[in-house]
């Protein structure tokens, strides 16, 4: 059922569809805002060449309706399910959204997957895996509960990611990269860095990039190993230290004993003029720095 609002303000054409099959489709601007908020199920966009939005998929039994409506360049797809509901509401829907839209997806038991969506993207799950796609705009990753997976195209922007449960992995990013777990890996494959932070408490990281002149690397685990390749010759000071586990270093100096008490390593150096800065440290693993 579709109905027509005033076109005043800004506001154009809305609709909503009860519990169901779902198949509906409304005019948007070519690089406007997209909203999804989906409180169970799954969600997945993907960006096309049209200057609209269209919603397909499958609605809960207990949904009370999906709401469509755009105002301005901004346009909301929400289900909306009675309050304090339990069951049967779970949303299956694919949104097709203009490539160059700004995405924000907000779900609560329900996966996202995004692709082919250029603009700024802000996804956040509270259980839920997370898989989207990375150009040249910002993206804002979370979950409470699900894996993370964000595949760049090597361009620079500035990329966050962090989850409380659950492995994140980052490929082929470039410019700025944040990626934090409480229990899990951080994997981060990336292309060249200004500034990238890894952290784990329970879990290890690898990191394999270029590190930018003047740029800096900080990776923290507390229990777990760190791998760090880097795939340039980079000019850094390093900063290291393990408490309980090995330092190896392909750069050449040998990590010192941080007390003749303690099992803890460290080790400081300079490479290639130390430009940049370097800083690794765990509570309990191995660190692995080579190039």
């Amino acid at each position: 059922m579709k109905k027509l609002l005033s076109l005043v303000f800004g506001v154009s054409l809305a609709g909503s569809v009860i519990a169901g099959e779902v198949n509906e489709t409304i005019d948007a601007a070519a690089d406007g805002q997209v909203d999804v908020v989906n409180i169970a199920g799954s969600v997945e966009v993907i960006g096309w060449s049209n200057n609209s939005v269209q919603v397909t998929g499958t609605l809960g039994d207990k949904v009370e309706e999906l709401i469509l409506e755009r105002n301005g360049d901004r346009v909301l797809v929400k289900v909306k399910v009675p309050r304090n509901s339990h069951g049967k509401i779970a949303s299956e829907l694919v949104i097709h959204i203009p490539e160059m839209s700004s995405l924000d997806v907000s779900a609560v038991s329900a996966d996202i997957d995004v692709e082919g969506v250029a603009g700024e993207q802000s996804l956040q799950t509270v259980s839920g895996d997370i898989e989207t796609e990375s150009g040249e705009h910002d993206i804002a990753v979370e979950s409470v509960s699900g894996d993370i997976e964000v595949d760049g195209e090597g361009e620079d922007a500035e990329t966050s990611a962090g989850t409380v449960s659950g492995d994140i992995t980052l490929s082929d990013l470039a410019g700025a990269v944040e990626a934090g777990t409480v229990s899990g890996d951080v994997i981060i494959d990336g292309v060249s860095f200004d500034r990238a932070n890894a952290e784990s408490v329970n879990g290890d990281i690898r990191f394999e990039a270029a590190l930018r002149r003047d740029g800096k690397l900080a990776v923290e685990s507390v229990n777990g190993d760190v791998d760090i390749e880097f795939t340039n010759d980079v000019s850094a000071q390093f900063d290291i230290e393990t408490f309980n586990g090995d330092i190896n270093n392909c750069f050449g100096p040998d990590a010192e004993r941080t007390s003749r008490y303690a099992p803890g390593l460290e080790l400081s150096f300079e490479v290639n003029g130390g430009n940049g800065r370097v800083v690794v440290s765990t509570l309990n693993g191995d660190i692995n720095i080579c190039k």
